[in-house]
């Protein structure tokens, strides 16, 4: 039985950034997945490369321009914001997913009544309403909380910032568009009806996303839970071995 290792049959892998960020913060784990995948990092509207893009930052008209360019059934990871997009691509298009990895991304990013794991909303919209005061030393601060759990910080909080504007300064608009879609959106009620395997990988170190959301997801969902006991919110930067690990061992029993 051919492996995802199998040059030949390499399984298509997509990548969606999170918030502020684009596809170029996934460059350390890329050496490391692309021995297993034809990996292919896509910058969500607004962000990164697409700047000007036409397409509004929602989910369903994000995908609805992705799927022409598919070749084939893929697999998705999305980290933190890009989370969303990828379980809302696999929730609606199962037929294009082969598998699902969220990586420190929740269904719901804030608390609601009955969810108590999320990020409490108070303190949500008062991030929001720094960005609008204080745009830089807001942007600053979130990097430092993406970064936390690294064992060199300072050069990972040095790549977050730098990768963040490659493109220029994100614009403050769609950085607002992003923070109301993780307000706003709660896929936990759709979590059952997902028909495609799906990996649910936390970080024990997370300041941004709850360990505990991101499992109790995985059980609504069927699929797989693993915490990295020292990981924090973006272990693509502090443990892309380990990631990669994990996302091949993953495909490779959804393929078997």
């Amino acid at each position: 039985m051919d492996t995802v290792e199998s040059v030949e049959a390499k399984p298509h892998l997509i990548l969606l950034h999170g918030w502020a960020m684009h596809g170029g913060i996934f460059a350390p784990l890329l050496p490391h997945l692309q021995r297993h995948f034809k990996v292919r990092c896509i910058d969500l509207p607004g962000h990164g490369s697409q700047q000007h893009s036409v397409v509004p930052l929602e989910f369903s008209p994000f995908w609805k321009s992705l799927l022409p360019t598919l070749e084939q059934p893929v697999y998705v990871l999305g980290w933190s914001l890009g989370g969303l997009f990828a379980l809302h691509g696999a929730l609606a298009f199962p037929e294009y997913v082969k598998g699902l990895i969220l990586l420190n991304a929740s269904p719901s990013f804030v608390a609601r009544n009955d969810w108590p794991q999320g990020m409490p909303t108070t303190v949500f919209r008062q991030f929001a309403a720094d960005l609008a005061q204080d745009y830089d030393g807001t942007l600053h601060r979130f990097f430092m909380l993406e970064a936390q759990g690294s064992e060199h910080l300072r050069a990972d909080l040095r790549r977050l910032q730098a990768t963040a504007f490659e493109f220029g300064r994100p614009d403050p608009r769609v950085l607002t568009q992003g923070l109301h879609l993780l307000e706003s959106s709660d896929l936990r009620g759709q979590l059952p009806q997902l028909q495609v395997p799906s990996l649910w990988l936390a970080g024990r170190r997370d300041r941004l996303v709850n360990p505990a959301a991101m499992q109790a997801a995985a059980e609504m969902a069927g699929g797989d839970f693993q915490c990295d006991e020292h990981g924090g919110h973006a272990p693509f930067l502090t443990h892309p071995e380990a990631a990669t690990d994990a996302i091949r061992m993953f495909a490779e029993g959804a393929h078997a």
